[in-house]
């Protein structure tokens, strides 16, 4: 039991050891790196999303309310208010907080003056005390104002170059402010503008302040004024405050995207939900950082799941051909150790040996694959304990290897009972009823999203392997009836092939096999059915190429959009949120939730959803519908429906449609419906093409678009145009300008689907497991071979001997190999595509696909794609023996007997 007796047995079988060492090097590897590649994948996709907002999204605003102060100062209050609120913080949210800001304004008071009055402008001015503004601004003409007070001296400000120039103020303008009345203003206080300024960075989140600093505020309709923003010092502030005039607080507090930490999503959500309850009851907490944290933790949390699963399939493989290796080394040795035990060996002398091999070979290989792993760029996970674990099991997966080696050597082992032991079937049975109870079990009990559940990553595992025990069970029958029937006819390479591939003895290395290509298959058909509602998903939310949102539109916007170029037609919809159902035309309400009202034209939107190829079925009751007396056929919602049968109005109620009622029946009902979200569980859809003749008619706030290269800033300009057109001709008509519309198409939708957030993750996890699963089911293909192949030679050197040429010998070895080649392929990928049809409802997928549930269906491609993985693997599985014999050289294995 020497070192150096060690070290030469390891050199004298090096292909063996090395075949344990790289597969051990392979599985530290991945128990090191993987986490640390998820991590990062992650960590970048939650930059992405979170840059993609604005970045004022990531702010927590405190506001006091407005209110008269008499302290000596403001903004020492302040000050020491914004060092609190921010020690009060939880500390995963303090955490993340890169940059702050406080300031204090002044409520916007009326400035009169001669700059003003010479271009008739009204404004209304507001004064805010901002510490760090001369660090981020940068002067262009006079100077910053004074920080010292001088009585009697007018109050000093400082604007932006662009709002002084708008309101026609420059340096030295000299003002009066007070408040706004009839006549004039009163408690008017002298003001002057001694400096302006320009940001250094308008990027930079000093500016983003409300209300706005750097721009003017246009009026909100006739006779209203414009509203500005300037810079004061803090004495002045005090000094106002002083004077009676409100004041309010505002501290800003900016989570930094760097300062977010992927892994810690939740902690920092909770953080934000213990702020919110515990706010001061003096201030107000205004944040929307949570909403993009939620979905993105939502992702996050159902690809790591989803990694869970795949990482198990690949470790189980792994796991498996490590036995497969083992037990490989051990059959070639195995008349080495017969001889140590006939020498008068103990039972465990060549266990022993084994692992004082194994310890100079495994640990230095796993130390390699964990160091490897390392130099992968990411955040680590705490995954040490999972490698030792694995460097432990395949450390001692020699020794007992050696261990199960029978003491005889005489057998023969390429044959199967004809009836199978008591204990084996005992064992077969169980390993059947626990993989389906554990199936139930999963499905009933469900799990929680992003944590590794012992029975998720065991139940494919279970299922792999009871698949793969039912197969060695099933397929020899078949061939021993192909194999007499074959002895019948001429020729003995088809007769002698399934004749030897029914008796082949390839339990575990077929286990394997089916566990990779198991692990392949689910990923490429989960993969496919998410990508396949994603697309649902697109067409739900646009059924058409392109869909513009708005206020309100000019009825005839639609015949404008149609003369555009590549524009085939357009179809109005109108959607309002948060409507009362009535039971009358007067309005008495019908004391049910409130529900979005949708109204669409039934036969527009077919015709829409037919010329833009989208697969969306319209309810035949909007198709159909007519104007004629009588309530309006409507689609709605299975909660709206128990409400209103409930309530007996399912045959006539009331909704408000923009200021008019109209009455309705339920026609049929629909969990959701075209252009709504998926989360929108109440909702009445109304056929516009049947509506009632009104005094006014109802006018579209979107607009369904079909076309071929639809240019969509010529949509936004003609959506725009139509909005100032309803503005123009409409019964109420202001200087309010309408927000400029929005225009999505179908394929930004779809792509946007499919980009930032989790989605880097999902897609490394699909093509991970499938490349994987595929080189993995190869490699242990080829275990398969190399397990059979010394009784394969031995054979075929004996009927060589009897005149068997070389392409009947090839023939043969295609004839044994296809039926295992095959059965292996095909169970793996039946167990690929059952598993997503089990897991799916537990997966949580929807939370990449806009809400829209995952279906996996069955898929056309998935055939050919296994038809072709089990061409290349039974290629392979030739090549790897013709390989194998040709090295062995088969006379010599005739000539030297059995167990050479």
């Amino acid at each position: 039991m020497s070192i150096g007796a060690a070290v030469r047995r390891v050199r004298a079988y090096g292909g063996q050891f090395l075949l344990l060492a790289v597969l051990t090097l392979v599985v530290t590897l991945l128990v090191s790196g993987v986490p640390r590649l998820v991590n990062r994948l992650a960590e970048q996709g939650l930059r992405a999303q979170l840059t993609s907002e604005p970045a004022a999204r990531r702010d927590l605003s405190y506001t006091s309310a407005g209110r008269n102060l008499s302290t000596t100062s403001v903004t020492g209050s302040a000050r020491d208010k914004f060092d609190t609120l921010a020690e009060q913080m939880p500390p995963a949210v303090r955490a993340a907080v890169a940059e702050r800001w406080y300031n204090v304004d002044a409520m916007p008071g009326r400035v009169i003056g001669p700059d003003l009055k010479a271009r008739n402008l009204l404004v209304d001015l507001g004064l805010r005390a901002m510490p760090g503004v001369q660090e981020a601004g940068t002067l262009v003409e006079g100077t910053w104002p004074n920080e010292t007070f001088v009585p009697d001296r007018p109050m000093e400000v400082a604007l932006d170059a662009d709002v002084a120039r708008k309101l026609n103020l420059r340096a030295g303008s000299h003002l009066q402010i007070g408040h706004a009345t009839r006549t004039g203003i009163t408690d008017a206080a002298p003001l002057v503008v001694v400096g302006l300024f320009r940001p250094a960075d308008r990027a930079d989140g000093v500016w983003d302040g409300l209300p706005p600093l750097l721009r003017v505020t246009e009026p909100l309709g006739d006779g209203e004024p414009f509203v500005a923003v300037g810079v004061v010092a803090g004495v002045t502030m005090d000094k106002r405050a002083a004077a009676g005039w409100p004041v309010r607080f505002g501290w800003r507090y900016r989570l930094g995207v760097d300062n977010i930490d992927s892994r810690r999503l939740n902690e920092l959500i909770d953080g934000l939900q213990r702020m919110q309850r515990s706010t001061p009851p003096d201030v107000e907490l205004t944040q929307g950082v949570d909403v993009p944290l939620r979905a993105f933790a939502a992702e996050a949390d159902a690809a790591r799941t989803l990694l869970a699963v795949i990482a198990a399939g690949v470790l189980a493989t792994l796991a498996g051909l490590v036995v497969l290796a083992a037990t490989l080394a051990v059959r070639r040795r195995r008349a080495e150790f017969a001889l140590l035990r006939a020498r008068g060996g103990g039972t465990t002398a060549g266990a022993r040996r084994s692992l004082a091999e194994s310890l100079l070979v495994v640990p230095l290989a796993a130390a390699l694959g964990w160091w490897l792993g390392t130099l992968v760029p990411g955040p680590p996970d705490p995954t040490v304990p999972y490698a030792a674990a694995a460097t432990l099991l395949v450390t001692l997966a020699l020794p007992l290897a050696t261990l199960a080696v029978p003491a005889g050597g005489g057998a023969r082992s390429d044959l199967i009972r004809a009836r199978p032991s008591a204990r084996r079937l005992t064992a077969e049975v169980s390993l059947l009823l626990l993989a389906g109870l554990a199936a139930v079990l999963l499905r009933r009990r469900g799990l929680t999203l992003g944590e590794v559940d012992p029975l998720l990553v065991s139940v494919p595992v279970l299922l792999a392997v009871a698949a793969a025990v039912l197969a060695l069970r099933a397929y020899p029958w078949p061939l021993r009836l192909i194999s007499r029937l074959a002895a019948r006819t001429r020729g003995s390479v088809t007769f002698l092939g399934t004749a030897r591939a029914g008796r082949s003895a390839v339990a575990a290395p077929l286990v394997v096999v089916v566990l990779a290509i198991g692990t392949a298959a689910f990923c490429a058909v989960v993969s496919a059915g998410v990508e396949a509602s994603r697309d649902r998903a697109a067409e739900r939310l646009v059924p058409a190429d392109a869909l513009i949102r708005g206020e309100r539109f000019a009825p005839d916007t639609a015949d404008e959009l149609t003369r555009l170029p590549g524009v085939r037609a357009a179809t109005p919809v109108l959607e309002e949120r948060g409507q009362r159902l009535a039971t009358d035309d007067l309005g008495t309400d019908a004391r049910i939730a409130e529900a979005a009202v949708l109204l669409v034209d039934g036969p527009g939107l077919t015709a829409m959803t037919e010329k833009s190829g989208v697969e969306v079925r319209v309810p035949a009751a909007l198709r159909t519908a007519r104007a004629e007396p009588g309530p309006l056929p409507a689609i709605v919602s299975p909660a709206v429906a128990a409400d209103l049968t409930r309530a007996r109005l399912d045959r006539s109620a009331f909704i408000s449609v923009q200021g008019q009622r109209y009455e309705f029946r339920v026609a049929g009902t629909a969990e959701s419906f075209p252009l709504l979200p998926a989360t929108t569980g109440r909702f009445v859809i109304l056929p516009w093409q049947a509506l009632p003749a009104r005094n006014t008619t109802p006018v579209p706030t979107s607009l369904l678009v079909a076309g071929d290269r639809i240019d969509a800033e010529a949509l936004r300009q003609a959506g725009d145009q139509g909005q100032e057109r309803y503005q123009r001709t409409g019964a109420v008509t202001g200087r309010e300008r309408p927000i400029g519309v929005t225009v999505d198409t179908r394929a930004d939708v779809r792509q946007a689907l499919g980009d930032g957030g989790a989605n880097g993750v999902l897609a490394f996890g699909f093509v991970a497991g499938a490349a994987g699963g595929t080189v993995l089911g190869l490699l242990a293909i080829a275990f398969t071979v190399l397990a059979g192949a010394r009784a394969r030679g031995q054979v075929l050197s004996r009927l060589r001997t009897l005149g068997l040429s070389r392409r009947q010998w090839r023939g043969l070895l295609l004839v044994e190999l296809t039926p295992l080649v095959g059965v292996s392929v095909l169970t793996g990928a039946l167990v690929g595509a059952v598993l997503p049809l089990l897991l799916n409802p537990v997966l949580g997928l929807s939370a990449f696909t806009s809400g829209i549930p995952v279906r996996v269906a069955f898929e056309p491609g998935l055939v050919a794609a296994v038809l072709a993985l089990g061409a290349v693997a039974l290629g392979f599985a030739v090549a790897v023996e013709a390989l194998n014999n040709r090295r062995l050289r088969l006379g010599e294995v005739l000539r030297l007997g059995e167990e050479s």
